[in-house]
């Protein structure tokens, strides 16, 4: 770890319990994060991928004690101090909630529809006790300046906001107490393809502006090479592969990696399409996933070996892990700059 290192997860798990019969007795347990370690260093964004259902939105929330996690710590330095957030009591993660925030998938969903633009950026601001007057009324309107908002707008309903001026509240909301760490939930997925750039630029001049520190989780690759400095990949709860955002699209280690990236639309019909054609199979139960390595049932490469024992996290090459029992030998193919 760096002095420079804001957040750092060491062995997080989160399993929910399966319950059967009237008595709700626990009869196994669904592995949605198992035993991720990672860390993100002040003013930098780590990207998280990997298909629905890898546990990338658990693992943010579990980061945030949105949820209780099963086991694991949780550092975050701050002012000379670390806070192990897995430690707190409610009441004490209470207050510390306002170094770190979140920006939702769903612009629709995530404002309450009954207030109205000033009430829901005030919301962290009054919560936390940071500001109330003429005091809390300025900062509402320094966060909505900062994302392109208009001042007028204060006064309306998100009703009357398209989907891209949501967003922009929402991450007016998030800006408003001055946090070190957002984390950013699907941020723009559920945009059109040009607000998306609009809100991506925005989040990157933000960042730039304030030194914030962002966990970026989405699915689509071509967004986190966009705003990432470093990308750590998941599958089924795990974390598979982890380096720069460079170094991993020009050459992944992991074979599910090199997976994603072949689905990546090209822009340039001359370009060659990629010799693996994607994932076949679907991703499998994490209640009930397979033996040794996870993506074994749905790889090329696999060996005996990948159905026997499951490979461990390695670094393969400078600041670059995968977890492969052939991520030395392999030459996967990656994306071109």
């Amino acid at each position: 770890m760096s002095d420079s290192t804001l957040l750092e997860v060491r062995g997080l798990k989160k399993y929910f319990p399966i319950e059967r019969g009237l008595l709700k007795r626990v009869v196994g347990h669904v592995r949605a994060v198992d035993q991720v370690s990672f860390s993100i260093e002040k003013g930098r964004t780590l990207g998280l991928v990997g298909e629905s259902g890898s546990g990338k939105t658990t693992l943010g929330r579990c980061v945030l004690r949105a949820i209780d996690l099963t086991a694991g710590e949780i550092l975050f330095h701050h002012e000379g101090r670390t806070t192990d957030l897995a430690q707190l009591s409610r009441r004490d993660m209470r207050a510390f909630r306002k170094h770190m925030q979140m920006i939702f998938q769903d612009p629709y969903s995530s404002l309450d529809p009954r207030k109205t633009v000033f009430d829901i950026v005030s919301e962290p601001l009054r919560i936390n006790r940071i500001a109330s007057g003429k005091a809390l009324e300025e900062r509402v309107r320094t966060a909505l300046e900062l994302v392109g908002l208009d001042l007028p707008y204060m006064k309306r309903f998100p009703h009357a906001f398209s989907g891209g001026q949501r967003q922009r509240i929402g991450i007016a909301r998030a800006l408003s107490i001055n946090p070190q760490l957002i984390v950013c939930d699907e941020a723009v997925s559920a945009l059109d393809v040009s607000v998306q750039a609009q809100i991506l630029n925005l989040l990157k001049d933000l960042q730039l502006e304030f030194n914030l520190t962002y966990l970026f989780i989405a699915h689509d690759l071509s967004v986190v090479e966009h705003v990432s400095d470093e990308v750590a990949v998941m599958y089924v709860g795990k974390l598979v592969e982890q380096a720069p955002t460079q170094s991993l699209f020009a050459r992944p280690r992991h074979p599910y990696t090199e997976a994603l990236l072949s689905a990546i639309p090209r822009p340039d019909p001359d370009q060659p399409l990629p010799e693996s054609g994607g994932i076949e199979g679907e991703l499998p139960d994490p209640a009930h996933p397979p033996s040794g390595c996870y993506f074994h049932p749905r790889c090329a490469y696999a060996e005996a070996i990948c159905r026997e024992e499951p490979p461990p996290l390695l670094e393969v090459a400078p600041e670059h892990s995968a977890a492969c029992h052939f991520a030395a030998d392999l030459e996967l193919q990656g994306i071109e700059d």
